[in-house]
């Protein structure tokens, strides 16, 4: 199963690159695919039944505090929270299947959060919301991921955010060109979880995403204002980035990593990294799923070994980072 090493640079990806995407993968602790209704597939590792949002409150609060350190760092911070497949896909999970009382609030829950810590975050729900209200599924059939079309809605959504609390540097006209929608017929990440007696059954899925080749509009000495960390919800593939240089019409960094790192040790893989001590962005964009809101840096079993460590670790790391 392939792994790529971080993406750092504003997106000029090749073929090459984006076929490599392809086969970004769920974190590499998972134990099984759940098959729900109409062929469709599950993480069956996902929290779907306990919130606990006690961990909720304190991961928000590690959250606030880096943005802080990040603005006296001269970089604002947005945070992007991917929902939960199985909240926006109910009626597709399996007979007698359902999500907890508390899990059912919890995205709305870690949107209230954020802003009673003051922290700027895109409410992904309601852009994935207005994807399906336009007829369009907000998270692929087989594939753990959310679609192209939310990734960049919420793209979208993330760039009028960054737009109204910041004035962007850099020049207008620098901004990703979208290419036109293509269709891919192929296995999803989920399949490697299944027999092959299920897999066969559930078949591939065709996945709709712009076409790589018709993206242009950056070259190789622009310079990114923004710049996005996060998983595989981020990779190019899907267009969460391109959608968002779009929409601020300048140029947009990423790093991203799929597996059990962690967005914690993921933050701080860039934060640490020459590219950003050499040039800090305007604007730090931290993408992680909602499950993931659930652990901190300190969650054994959920992390790596490399990439778990205490809070005050993680705290002495960032503050290393910033030269704080």
């Amino acid at each position: 199963m392939f792994r790529s090493s971080t993406l750092s640079r504003p997106y000029g990806w090749g073929v090459m690159g984006i076929l490599l995407a392809l086969a970004a993968s769920i974190p590499a602790h998972a134990q099984s695919a759940l098959v729900g209704k109409e062929g469709w597939v599950f993480y069956a590792g996902d929290e779907i039944l306990h919130s606990d949002m006690q961990a909720v409150h304190r991961n928000v609060a590690l959250m606030r505090d880096a943005g802080e350190q990040l603005q006296a760092a001269g970089v604002g911070l947005v945070v992007v929270v991917v929902p939960l497949k199985a909240r926006l896909a109910q009626q597709k999970l399996p007979e007698g299947v359902v999500l907890g009382d508390a899990v059912q609030e919890r995205y709305a829950a870690i949107m209230r959060e954020f802003a009673a810590a003051g922290v700027v975050a895109t409410d992904a729900m309601r852009a994935l919301a207005a994807v399906q209200a336009q007829g369009m599924p907000a998270f692929f059939r087989t594939d753990s991921h959310w679609t192209a079309w939310s990734a960049e809605a919420t793209g979208v959504a993330t760039a009028e955010l960054i737009k109204r609390h910041w004035s962007l540097s850099g020049q207008p006209g620098t901004g990703k060109r979208l290419g036109p929608w293509v269709k891919e017929r192929r296995f999803s990440d989920l399949a490697d979880l299944m027999g092959a007696a299920q897999r066969k059954a559930i078949g591939p899925e065709v996945f709709t995403i712009r076409n790589p080749d018709a993206e242009g509009g950056l070259l190789d000495d622009d310079v990114a204002v923004v710049h996005v960390v996060g998983n595989s919800s981020a990779q190019p593939y899907l267009g969460f980035s391109q959608a968002l240089s779009n929409g601020i019409d300048r140029p947009v960094g990423l790093s991203w990593k799929y597996g059990n790192f962690g967005p914690w040790a993921v933050l701080l893989e860039y934060l640490e990294s020459p590219e950003f001590r050499e040039h800090r962005p305007q604007v730090l964009v931290w993408q992680l799923d909602e499950s993931q809101m659930l652990y901190g840096p300190d969650a054994p079993g959920q992390w790596d070994n490399a990439s778990t460590m205490s809070e005050q670790q993680w705290r002495q790391r960032l503050r290393g980072a910033l030269g704080q």
